[in-house]
């Protein structure tokens, strides 16, 4: 029988990590992640973006039926403009040393350190953050589960997903994955 309280066990695996990450306070009535963005002029690009990607996606599945190296080599292309793109996205945006920092984070959600100490318990923010090495920038709305004050200044803030696209969590998630891949490999390198 399972003596684990169904609250303490953990839905998703949970990484520390150094990412960047950008949030901000914003009204529970808020739609999307990103809402409260500065570039929503760029929404209408995003949108087209996203209908280019499941349209390629959708014409990849029938080739590679047909011509599997030919699949291959166009699913690699479009990985390739993927990391161009978030290389560029990022050089245009880059994130400053403030918003670099150390953090739990899962599919499901994420904890940090809030050096202002402005967020309470129930409040809804919306989450940027940027994840390296690949330079993902998943976008969310979470809210504030627990803050907890530090000894040192701040506190640390958990946050629990609300509203997340697929795609955003997709991106954590094999964010995750290759951080454990790296942590075994490190772990399994001979030393000297």
């Amino acid at each position: 029988m399972d003596s684990e309280a169904p609250s303490e066990r953990r839905d998703y695996y949970r990484i520390e990590d150094w990412i960047g990450l950008e949030f901000k306070r914003c009204p529970e009535t808020l739609a999307s992640p990103g809402s409260t963005a500065e570039n929503g002029h760029l929404d209408g690009l995003r949108a087209e973006l996203r209908r280019l990607d499941l349209d390629v996606r959708n014409q990849l599945a029938s080739l590679s039926e047909k011509d599997r190296l030919l699949a291959t080599l166009i699913k690699s292309l479009n990985s390739k403009v993927d990391t161009l793109a978030r290389i560029m996205a990022f050089e245009q945006n880059p994130l400053q040393p403030h918003e670099w920092q150390n953090a739990t984070l899962s599919e499901g959600g994420i904890s940090f350190i809030e050096s202002e100490s402005s967020l309470m318990i129930d409040d809804v923010i919306d989450l940027r953050m940027t994840l390296p090495p690949e330079l993902y920038r998943p976008q969310a709305l979470a809210k504030v589960i627990s803050s907890t004050p530090l000894e040192t200044g701040g506190r640390r803030v958990h946050a629990e997903f609300t509203v997340i696209q697929d795609a955003d969590r997709q991106q954590i998630a094999r964010h995750v994955m290759r951080w454990q891949i790296r942590q075994r490999q490190q772990e399994g390198a001979p030393y000297g």
